[in-house]
């Protein structure tokens, strides 16, 4: 908790950008509980099963990101010191938003044609 609090007084400085900062938990999010920017990453003891966040493009959508090694497609995720998260591969909506884009240490970078025009 007091590393995301640091991260985000270092961000209204102007020291670190970042779009999303990481929050872990242990069971998997409602769509309510999720905030803009913030990735909800689902461990349940050691086993990283989840990570949830707000499509960033202006639908809302909540987006689940399989973390498991059982499943297709999955992704991983990686966080530094200040909980910003690095995701792989890329995050392709499905929806009518088809929002495309990478995560790498908190921020977005999109992928060419993959940021909406809302």
């Amino acid at each position: 908790m007091m590393k995301k609090l640091i991260a985000k007084a270092l961000r209204r400085l102007g020291i670190i950008e970042f779009d999303f900062v990481a929050t872990r938990a242990r069971s998997y999010p409602s769509e309510c509980d999720l905030r803009p920017g913030e990735i909800v990453h689902v461990v349940d003891g050691e086993i990283e099963k989840w990570a949830c966040l707000k499509c960033p493009g202006g639908c809302g959508a909540m987006i689940p990101l399989s973390l498991s090694q059982r499943r297709r497609p999955r992704w991983d995720i990686a966080l530094d010191w200040f909980g910003r998260p690095t995701v792989k591969p890329s995050v392709h909506q499905q929806n009518d938003c088809g929002c495309h884009f990478w995560i790498k240490q908190g921020r977005i970078d999109w992928c060419k044609g993959g940021r909406p025009s809302r």
